[in-house]
């Protein structure tokens, strides 16, 4: 069973999420790596493991590249005409890099404001008694 959330204070969750801190104190690293979540807060002791974002954050970052990236990619194309090669590598490559990080800071976000709410994913020994 996950420790109990100690809840001191409320902390913005979409300022500490941008950051990639923790929930519970703003001060110890949420990610271990590019994308996965640290297992525990070091400073804090906070527990993550039951936690998870789901799938709204790739959801955001799909809108957002779409919206705003994809039509520059185009644009780029039909007004200065250069060969298709040039503009899926330059155009993908930018599509890629900006979709990781902006996933990586939707994450934070969304694992920030899932633990401020207390939300967790449903598991089926909630419902045994």
């Amino acid at each position: 069973m996950s420790t109990p959330r100690r809840g001191r204070r409320r902390l913005p969750p979409v300022q500490t999420g941008l950051h990639g801190r923790c929930p519970e104190c703003g001060e110890g690293r949420l990610f271990k790596s590019l994308l996965s979540f640290q297992d525990s807060c070091a400073a804090c002791g906070a527990d993550f493991r039951d936690e998870d974002a789901g799938d709204g954050p790739a959801i955001f970052v799909i809108f957002i590249v779409g919206i705003f990236i994809v039509p520059m990619a185009l644009a780029f194309q039909m007004l200065l005409g250069p060969p298709i090669i040039v503009t899926m590598l330059l155009w993908g490559t930018i599509i890629i890099l900006a979709s990781l990080w902006l996933l990586r800071l939707m994450r934070g976000v969304m694992f920030n404001i899932a633990w401020q709410r207390k939300a967790r994913e449903v598991r089926l020994e909630d419902f045994k008694q």
